[in-house]
């Protein structure tokens, strides 16, 4: 029997306690009230609404465009659906960076207004003010660190980071540093395994990996990718547990059929 199986409630507390025990993390995104609905009563350990529902909710090619109030509408479907599932909730790009005081309001109204359980923002040393001033505020905060989608404009590719000695070093002193400042938990993006897997065994604090390899003391995906539904996206680190996408269209094509011949709605079908 799984730790988190055993309690009716997942917190942060619970989720230290899986890396002491050595209990894999379960992650995976979710943007509305139904799918949230199906991983809560799944046990899924933890619900990330992430800011890649610019990419797979609103068709947009990068996470930038969107705002700190669709991600609000978006987590507040989520935390509706809720009883057991952790939800963490992205600072969407230009909510946070720069000005630690408009990062505070921003993860301030995310908690409020959606009833989130914490934020999660991209960076490292950067951003080690907002992750303070937010912390300090009592505000759970999950940091991330390696690929940043926020910062594709600056990398200009989304290869694999930190393979060089120098980014693999500053991982490393981020990595600390965020525990040192408070983070519960840090996302590692697509950088090589046996980099998180040394970096995870020298922090305190989980590390939820995508990309990352099995060292991670947990793994993310994103929902619409790992279903098959979103079939553009096909990097060396997804799994894909189905293809949603044909079975949709399969779906959509029978009830087209349907309608035009007319045996949908049959007898039993009307009042």
């Amino acid at each position: 029997m799984y730790l988190s199986h055993n309690v009716s409630l997942i917190t942060t507390h619970v989720l230290q306690e899986m890396k002491n025990k050595g209990e894999k993390i379960a992650v995976l995104t979710a943007y509305d009230y139904s799918m949230a609905k199906i991983l809560d009563e799944s046990n899924i350990d933890v619900i990330l609404v992430g800011d890649s529902a610019s990419n797979v909710m609103a068709g947009y090619k990068t996470t930038l465009p969107i705002t700190l109030n669709e991600m609000i509408y978006h987590a507040s479907s989520v935390v509706r659906a809720v009883s057991r599932a952790f939800v963490v909730v992205d600072l969407p790009f230009g909510t946070y960076q720069g000005n630690s005081k408009e990062a505070l309001n921003s993860a301030i109204r995310i908690m409020k207004e959606s009833g989130a359980n914490a934020v999660k923002m991209e960076g490292g040393r950067e951003i080690i003010e907002s992750v303070e001033r937010i912390v300090s505020a009592g505000i759970p905060v999950m940091g991330h660190l390696g690929l940043t989608p926020q910062s594709i404009n600056k990398f200009g590719t989304y290869v694999v980071r930190a393979k060089d000695v120098d980014e693999a070093q500053k991982l490393r002193e981020d990595a600390l540093l965020l525990q040192e400042k408070g983070c519960f938990s840090i996302v590692f993006e697509k950088i090589p395994a046996q980099l998180a897997s040394e970096v995870t065994a020298s922090l305190k604090i989980p590390t939820i990996g995508i990309g990352a390899g099995s060292g991670c003391d947990g793994q993310v995906l994103v929902l619409h990718d790992m279903l098959g539904i979103n079939t553009d996206f096909t990097p060396r680190f997804l799994r894909r547990y189905n293809n949603l996408y044909n079975i949709i269209k399969d779906s959509v094509h029978s009830y087209i059929r349907d309608v035009k011949d007319v045996t949908f709605p049959n007898e039993k079908e009307q009042y």
